[in-house]
């Protein structure tokens, strides 16, 4: 069994490697870049593992279900193609990173009405916008890599995009969509993440009733 993951894991190493020669050959030829840039999302539950087992089968389905119905509809009314479900998390594409941060808002506002058995999950959520590689239904390469890595950053159930992401976005869709944003800093203990560039840069993305919530509470008087 073991040989036969090695194996498989292999020949999509060579696979993807093949298409990444393809791909910097056309780009050399035509000039321009082989891949469509889209907008990659990547979510999942903070802390469900451990309510799960709790929980039991019944009551994680019944939440997975319920958080499906509530997550998805954002996503996909604005256009956003859902890749693929991870058990409590998923994974889905966009054109553009306006279109996405506005879907992802949209989700995790709706997402707060959902409790079963006096459990509320949290839904984390890494945006990253790149150039990955589209393999009949599903998507591969660096970027994909790293909006996962994104996602990872963003704990507590937090939103993190990605500098390429942000940037894409004009400062007055932000205001539109009344958020901040705060470059997060490395972790001073923590060792290089895989695959991430060293120069790669993250920032959080809060709502301004997020925002105010963190400042009255960090400005409260001790004992109020």
């Amino acid at each position: 069994a073991d040989r036969l993951l090695q194996r498989e894991a292999l020949t999509r190493e060579v696979s993807l490697g093949a298409l990444q020669v393809w791909q910097a050959f056309t780009e050399r030829v035509s000039g321009r870049p082989a891949n469509d840039e889209v907008t990659l999302v990547f979510t999942d539950l903070v802390g469900f593992s451990a309510w799960s087992l709790r929980a039991g089968d019944d009551a994680t389905l019944r939440l997975l279900r319920r958080v499906a119905q509530v997550v998805e509809p954002p996503l996909l009314q604005a256009r956003g193609h859902i890749v693929k479900r991870m058990g409590d998390g998923l994974m889905a594409v966009f054109a553009d990173p306006q279109t996405a941060l506005g879907a992802v808002l949209a989700a995790r506002e709706a997402i707060r009405t959902v409790e079963l058995d006096g459990y509320t999950p949290r839904m984390r959520v890494g945006v990253h916008t790149g150039r990955p590689q589209r393999i009949g239904a599903d998507w591969l390469g660096i970027d994909v890599n790293l909006a996962a890595r994104v996602m990872e950053r963003a704990t507590r159930g937090e939103l993190v995009v990605s500098a390429a992401t942000l940037e894409r976005i004009p400062e007055e869709e932000l205001d539109r969509l009344g958020v901040t944003v705060k470059r997060l800093r490395k972790p001073v203990f923590a060792g290089k993440q895989d695959g991430v560039p060293d120069d790669f840069v993250m920032y959080r993305v809060r709502t301004r009733r997020q925002f105010a919530g963190d400042e009255d509470e960090n400005g409260a008087a001790p004992g109020a």
